[in-house]
């Protein structure tokens, strides 16, 4: 961060209270609180667009003109049960996709691309995942680590299987579409950067892009997944902005493979990450379970 910047900062407001929160500084003054940030890409245009999608849920924009640095508004959060909180961070997420959407021409190449990374994400955790198993059904006397995961990773390889069967399913869906939703996706989205005190806001912008809405909502739920009741999550998202079949087939992929567990450690912690890999499987089925079985019904 530019620190000749952050003095003159300090100089104009005269903080009673300074605090830095990695690259964030937060001023408290007399005459207002505000942030401090590192300067990424265009607030100004990001904000007159959001605006101009009548989106308002951003801390008030204060001066992005000074040299590497950007001021915003201190927004407060308000202390509620974390469900709640969660809920109604959704809806403004919600409200931020179905205000920003628009449709832009696609072509084939694009879908291909997207269908590529998955299945070469999925073919390459699901050969891992096959040779350390390989690996530990070797040994004489597996540790109970190494015993757990021996007895438990069928379990991981049938969400691969999944995944990799959807992919091929939703791919043949797509490849006809000539257009693909895009909106302004928030990009960062937890409940961190979340803040309720006069109305809800959604903080920290400087990743933000146009993207498919399932960013966010693939994002928030792998941060979220263990504590949140994410059914309902989804439901009252769908509510606002619902996702189409293949935008909700995608999602329900991506957050099916699960992710690369590091097996080195103390016998203790290699348990402790084969059962949250686990835990992760099985919250992501219950999660996806009754979208299928009503299908099938």
């Amino acid at each position: 961060m530019n620190s000749r910047s952050i003095e003159s900062i300090k100089e104009a407001y005269k903080p009673y209270k300074y605090t830095i929160k990695g690259n964030v500084h937060i001023l408290n003054s007399t005459s207002g609180d505000i942030v401090v940030k590192d300067k990424k890409g265009n607030p100004k245009e990001l904000y007159d667009y959001l605006y101009s999608r009548n989106f308002s849920n951003i801390p008030p924009l204060i001066d992005d003109n000074r040299d590497g640095v950007v001021i915003y508004g201190y927004v407060p959060d308000t202390n509620m049960p974390k469900e709640q909180k969660a809920n109604d961070l959704i809806k403004v997420l919600a409200n931020l996709h179905q205000k920003t959407t628009y449709y832009k021409e696609v072509s084939t190449d694009e879908y291909q691309k997207i269908y590529d990374q998955l299945k070469e994400q999925i073919e390459y955790l699901k050969y891992y995942y096959n040779a350390t198993f390989d690996e530990f059904f070797k040994e004489i006397y597996p540790s109970p680590s190494h015993y757990f995961l021996l007895t438990n990773i069928s379990k991981i390889l049938a969400s691969f299987d999944f995944a990799l069967h959807e992919l091929e399913n939703w791919y043949e869906k797509v490849s006809v579409l000539k257009k693909y939703r895009v909106c302004q996706v928030h990009n960062k989205v937890s409940l961190d950067h979340f803040h309720k005190s006069d109305k809800e806001y959604l903080i920290s912008w400087e990743d933000s892009r146009r993207d498919s809405p399932i960013l966010d909502l693939v994002k928030f739920y792998k941060e979220e997944y263990f504590d949140l009741p994410f059914t309902t999550l989804l439901a009252n998202y769908q509510k606002i902005n619902p996702l189409s079949e293949e935008e909700k087939q995608l999602f329900f992929i991506v957050i099916s493979i699960p992710y690369k567990v590091d097996f080195k450690g103390s016998e203790i912690k290699v348990f402790q990450k084969i059962r949250e890999v686990l835990d992760y499987v099985y919250k992501t089925e219950e999660l996806i379970r009754p979208y299928y079985t009503v299908e099938k019904e």
